[in-house]
């Protein structure tokens, strides 16, 4: 069986990206983006494709969601027994893609990951509505189960188990931190002339460079 997806595309008409359009610091220019993301009303605009890669050195993805960006970079949280914990122990960097379509635009953020504090990941898991907090009881993430009965009948056992107390954050509950080394924003242009700024830090603070698309 075989698709063609030859004639699969469009023009990208949304605007362009020039230097004076950029900020000294990539976070403000992200946050301009996002809240112009808002706006626009996207569908899950936190939702970012997180790349990792095994000791091995071969890649996997999935997508997350964006919870905190600070000074520092951004967080995500998950179960870090996950395929995505074990590769993050494996080689600690890792790649973001926003991939914000309906604005014809991409950021992408590549750099290295750190965890964060333990007192963060309890103080978000504390704010998880009770229904996800009982799910991260109940899934192995990334373990091979039987069927999806398995993972209803873990989920009704930890609502009896946790009936009417507060639900404490698992052990193998935390978050991550990208730290940013680039962060590419990408703005599709006619004719594929897209506009794309890289911006790279250094012990110096931040450097920007335009590259061709």
């Amino acid at each position: 069986m075989s698709h063609m997806f030859e004639a699969k595309r469009r023009e990208y008409t949304q605007g362009g990206l020039r230097r004076t359009g950029l900020t000294a610091c990539p976070f403000e220019l992200f946050a301009r983006w996002f809240d112009q993301t808002e706006a626009a009303e996207l569908v899950d605009p936190t939702a970012m494709v997180l790349a990792t890669a095994d000791a091995m050195g071969q890649p996997s993805q999935r997508i997350v969601l964006l919870k905190h960006l600070d000074k520092d970079g951004f967080v995500f949280y998950t179960n870090q027994a996950s395929r995505k914990g074990r590769e993050l122990r494996e080689n600690p960097k890792a790649s973001l893609l926003f991939p914000w379509h309906a604005l014809d635009r991409q950021v992408k953020v590549a750099g290295r990951v750190e965890s964060v504090s333990q007192q963060m990941a309890a103080d978000y898991f504390a704010s998880r509505p009770r229904q996800s907090q009982l799910a991260a009881w109940s899934s192995a993430q990334s373990e091979v189960i039987d069927s999806r009965q398995v993972l209803l009948d873990t989920y009704e056992r930890m609502e009896k188990e946790f009936d009417q107390v507060q639900i404490p954050m698992p052990e193998s509950w935390g978050g991550y931190r990208v730290i940013p080394e680039r962060i590419e924003f990408w703005q599709g242009g006619a004719y594929r002339l897209h506009d794309c700024f890289c911006y790279i830090r250094s012990d110096e603070g931040w450097s920007v460079e335009r590259l061709a698309p």
